[in-house]
Parts: C-alpha cells; sequence; structure tokens
C-alpha cells in the first residue's frame, strides 16, 4: 500500500472475527474524511454550515447566554449529524439498488424527511434565541 493511503477502516465479514482493531487515531480521521467529503459534495450541508457560521456570529453579537449557546450548538451538531446521515443513507442505497426501485426512494426519502425535521426543530430554536434579543436591537 502507498506511503498516501490509509488502511481502510471497513472491515470485511472475513475480517471482523480475527479481532483486528483500528487505532483511536485513524477512526476519527476516517470521520473526519467522511465529514469533509460530505461538505465538499452536499449543497445542502454547506448551506447548514453558512447557516452555522451565521448563528455563531449571532450569537457572539447578541451575548447569549449559555443556555442559549448550548441549544444553538446542540442544534448545529444535530444538523452536521442528520445532513451527513442523509449522505450517508443516499450513497449506500445508490450502491445497493442503481436502478429505481420503490423502496429505493422510500428510504431516501425518510432520510431526507429526517433532516427536514432537524431543519424545522433548528430554525424554530433560532427564533426563539435570536428574535427576541434582535427585535429588541431595533425596538430601543
Amino acid at each position: 500500500m502507498p506511503a498516501n493511503e490509509t488502511k481502510p477502516f471497513v472491515r470485511t465479514a472475513d475480517t471482523k472475527g480475527l479481532g483486528q482493531r483500528y487505532k483511536l487515531g485513524s477512526a476519527f480521521a476516517n470521520a473526519g474524511r467522511g465529514l469533509a467529503e460530505a461538505v465538499r459534495g452536499e449543497r445542502n450541508l454547506r448551506i447548514d454550515a453558512g447557516f452555522a457560521v451565521v448563528a455563531i456570529a449571532l450569537g457572539f453579537a447578541l451575548r447569549i447566554d449559555t443556555a442559549s449557546w448550548l441549544a444553538v450548538i446542540v442544534c448545529i451538531g444535530m444538523m452536521f449529524a442528520l445532513e451527513t446521515l442523509n449522505t450517508a443513507i443516499e450513497a449506500v442505497v445508490d450502491l445497493a439498488s442503481p436502478g429505481y426501485h420503490e423502496l429505493a426512494r422510500k428510504a431516501k426519502d425518510c432520510a431526507a424527511g429526517a433532516a427536514l425535521a432537524g431543519a424545522i426543530a433548528s430554525l424554530v430554536v433560532g427564533i426563539i434565541v435570536f428574535a427576541p434579543r434582535l427585535l429588541a436591537l431595533f425596538i430601543s
């Protein structure tokens, strides 16, 4: 294996029972690579990243309290997780079912629906956290 390639993280049925272990650093590197690939390849994840930057900037500018920061950070993490899972599910479905299949459509739609539900919840949290503070700025 060339020096610039990493050891594959995915184990096969033949290697799972051999007690092979992967270094924690390798697991984190693979996870980081997956997140980076999702950000590069998925428009919705880049949009979410943009909203995350805006939310963090607003949080600092409006000096939100600790509980509000917690809500904002949890929403950002939830959206990155949901969008990345949606991307992974879509990739696996495409691999398993390259042609159209009703179950493939259902799986993809459900995964996208989960991301939409998270986005709606995040929007509601954003309104609750930021709207009163922004209104107070404009009214005063």
